[in-house]
């Protein structure tokens, strides 16, 4: 699936061509080995989800790629409830980790039962900033 183009006022979409309206610097982690790697990282609890995050070694991943997963048990709700926790999750990551995450990185966002879907959207993006800055200031 490609991203969404970008269309400037007056300009036609084929001119707006190769200009993607999301970042393309993330990618989503899809293999479970990558997923237990990143648990063995660092990890920083918040009231809205569990980040872990780890420095890749240099041949895993290009370098200047940040990957990022989701994950939601079943405790967190049933398919609507962890759907809703996951599109809340990769959204804030679309918001925070394009500015706030370093490339060679690897992050899982962990939804949480009654907190990832209910908590205000707001203090869910501030959560994600504090905790990369925890994150990173602990590998200095």
């Amino acid at each position: 699936m490609t991203p969404p183009e970008t269309r400037a006022a007056g300009q036609s979409p084929i001119a707006a061509a190769g200009s993607p309206a999301v970042s393309v610097c993330l990618k989503v982690l899809r293999n479970r080995a990558d997923f237990l790697r990143a648990a063995r990282g660092l990890r920083k609890p918040m009231p809205g989800f569990l980040l872990q995050a780890r420095k890749r070694v240099p041949d895993e991943a290009p370098d200047h790629v940040i990957r990022v997963g989701y994950t939601c048990s079943r405790k967190v709700g049933n398919a609507v409830a962890r759907n809703r926790a996951k599109r809340r999750l990769r959204e804030i990551a679309r918001v925070c980790l394009t500015v706030s995450g370093h490339p060679g990185w690897d992050y899982v966002l962990v939804g949480r039962p009654m907190a990832t879907a209910n908590q205000p959207f707001a203090d869910l993006l501030t959560d994600l900033k504090t905790a990369l800055a925890i994150i990173h200031q602990k590998q200095k």
